[in-house]
C-alpha cells in the first residue's frame, strides 16, 4: 500500500462493520507486507487472512479461510485491495 491515505469511507465501513475502531495504520503496518505473491501462495494468503482476523477481533473458522481463499483464487484480488480482503473476512 502506497503512502496515501486509507479511504475513509472504507474505514468507516469496516469500523462500524467490526464494531471496533480499526485505525489506519494498522491497516497500513498488515498492507505493508502483502506483496503481489502474497495473494497467489495459500501460505501466505491463509497468514495475511488470520492476522487481519485477529486485527478486526473477528474468529474465522478453518471453513472460512477456505472460502476466502477460493474467492480470492477466483477473483484475482490484487495487493492493492487489502479492503477487499476485510470486507469478505466480515462477511461471514
Amino acid at each position: 500500500m502506497s503512502n496515501d491515505k486509507f479511504p475513509k469511507d472504507a474505514l468507516n465501513a469496516i469500523n462500524k462493520k467490526v464494531g471496533k475502531p480499526i485505525t489506519e495504520n494498522q491497516i497500513k503496518q498488515i498492507a505493508g507486507n502483502v506483496k503481489p505473491s502474497t495473494l497467489t501462495d495459500e501460505a501466505q494468503l491463509r497468514q495475511l487472512i488470520k492476522q487481519v482476523a485477529a486485527m478486526a477481533n473477528l474468529p474465522v473458522s478453518e471453513s472460512t479461510v477456505n472460502d476466502i481463499v477460493n474467492t480470492v483464487k477466483r477473483s484475482g484480488v490484487n495487493a492493492n485491495s487489502l479492503e477487499t480482503l476485510m470486507k469478505l473476512i466480515s462477511k461471514r
